[in-house]
């Protein structure tokens, strides 16, 4: 006599949280089993054995490899029918495949997204400590984003959420990552090592804010705008002022900064006031724009670092050199030329601040 079984058939496919994070940490099956075993899986359910542990993520991974496809566009998650979930399990998926630890996108930085330097994840791997496959996924992710969006019209921050379905705190530093790749700033050189990704990030909203349209704008584009460049030569005429401007400078910071930096300013204004014009009128080569953030710590921090500058002293004294300037009669009279240098000031001070670490 055959036995009676009770037999249930579904296609609901169900997604265990935590093996999923262990296969998104880049963890071969093996290692999430081990792992799975050390926080007493097992002990939920007796009897069981590691082998039975182990074929059973191994089933939750062929799943994720195949999840893993739609996930590269990650709209077919929504649209397909194979894998039928929850529309907040799918959220879920798209959130975590495309997170990246901050450690390993700044290693990523100023390196160029592409099949040759992909190569190279294995000294990121050991810069970070973060699992190789893990470092694959998160440069494969903003290499796809990166292609993806740098042809398209319109704003990269909606372009961004559109197309892959990111958070707005997310979309918002994929942003940062294919604005520095796609003008190749360096970030790399020893210099810059004590910069964070959160660092770069700051400074490329600041510039992309500033120097393009806002960023929170439908319309804006993350594309330094050519003729804002080439302007920026005309700030050279603040320098045939500059006696004027100096004056009004000292003027107005009397009191506001210690006597030590008041007499510095007092003494090597030209310095800190060339230093500044001259570099904005550069930047409309693509050499001076790459390498900008590499002349910012060379040129105004690293010395104003040796002589004991608070970042308070610094802040006030970019926002009065701007302020005097605009108040020159051969600028206040341009309404263009006060345009271009508040649009310059305001990304130069808001990076400067954010590179400045005492």
């Amino acid at each position: 006599m055959l036995a009676e079984v009770d037999v249930f058939i579904g296609n609901h496919t169900f997604v265990d949280h935590e093996i999923f994070q262990l296969w998104i940490e880049g963890n071969s099956a093996q290692e999430a089993a081990v792992v799975l075993q050390q926080r007493g899986a097992l002990q939920t359910f007796p009897g069981a054995t590691s082998d039975f542990l182990l074929a059973d993520v191994c089933d939750h991974y062929r799943t994720y490899v195949l999840l893993e496809k739609l996930l590269h566009t990650p709209p077919r998650i929504f649209e397909q029918w194979t894998f039928q979930m929850d529309s907040q399990t799918q959220r879920m998926l798209i959130d975590h495949f495309y997170e990246f630890d901050d450690i390993v996108m700044r290693e990523i930085l100023g390196n160029k997204l592409s099949t040759r330097h992909r190569k190279d994840l294995d000294k990121i791997t050991e810069t970070t400590g973060v699992n190789l496959r893990s470092c694959r996924r998160q440069f494969d992710n903003a290499k796809r984003i990166f292609k993806a969006t740098e042809e398209m019209t319109g704003s990269m921050h909606q372009n961004i959420k559109i197309h892959f379905l990111l958070s707005e705190e997310l979309a918002k530093k994929y942003c940062a990552v294919v604005f520095i790749a796609g003008y190749r700033f360096e970030t790399n050189k020893k210099k810059l090592q004590y910069l964070s990704f959160i660092d770069f990030c700051n400074c490329a909203y600041a510039l992309m804010q500033h120097w393009t349209s806002p960023i929170m704008d439908d319309n804006s584009t993350a594309d330094i705008e050519r003729e804002f460049l080439v302007d920026l030569r005309e700030l050279r005429i603040i320098l045939e002022k500059e006696k004027e401007h100096k004056a009004l400078v000292c003027q107005r910071l009397k009191n506001r900064v210690s006597d030590k930096i008041f007499a510095e300013l007092d003494h090597n204004f030209k310095v800190y006031s060339r230093t500044l014009i001259n570099l904005a009128y550069s930047l409309h080569h693509n050499k001076s724009l790459k390498e900008l953030f590499v002349d910012l710590v060379e040129k105004y921090i690293e010395p104003c670092k040796h002589l004991h500058w608070t970042i308070a002293e610094m802040k006030v004294f970019l926002e009065v050199y701007s302020d005097a300037a605009s108040q020159l009669d051969v600028v206040r009279s341009q309404s263009h030329l006060r345009s271009v240098l508040k649009r310059f000031m305001d990304g130069i001070s808001m990076c400067l601040l954010t590179m400045y670490h005492n």
